[in-house]
């Protein structure tokens, strides 16, 4: 069983910046692709980013691309997500999600499919 928790949330103005980190304790969190959904309220939930078990690898939602950067630190056993030029819709509950069967050293976001999820934090950005 994996533990993930998710930290970082809030609220902030448009063009602002927020940064996520998630959490996961365990020796085999370094073998692991990671990665961030969200969902908006009446909308169902949506890939953001994910990134190889080394770092090597990232991908990212069309509507992320630019702004948001997904990163690791296997000695912290931590994921985050550096979000910049923050727009009212990307107001939403983010998820962290492990996949511990990916085996690929290439992110392809129709691969990762996860069997671990934290419990979400809420970014609200205000307009």
């Amino acid at each position: 069983q994996v533990q993930l928790v998710e930290s970082g949330g809030g609220l902030v103005q448009a063009g602002g910046s927020l940064r996520l980190s998630c959490a996961a304790p365990g020796r085999t969190f370094s073998k692991y692709a990671m990665g961030w959904f969200r969902q908006a309220p009446g909308k169902e939930r949506e890939f953001v980013a994910a990134i190889n078990w080394s770092g090597g690898s990232t991908n990212y939602a069309s509507s992320v691309k630019g702004r948001f950067t997904i990163s690791r630190d296997n000695a912290k056993n931590t994921v985050y997500l550096q979000m910049n030029s923050l727009k009212p819709e990307d107001t939403a509950v983010y998820y962290c999600a492990a996949d511990s069967r990916y085996s690929g050293g290439i992110i392809v976001e129709r691969w990762f499919r996860p069997d671990y999820w934290g419990q979400g934090t809420q970014v609200t950005v205000s307009s």
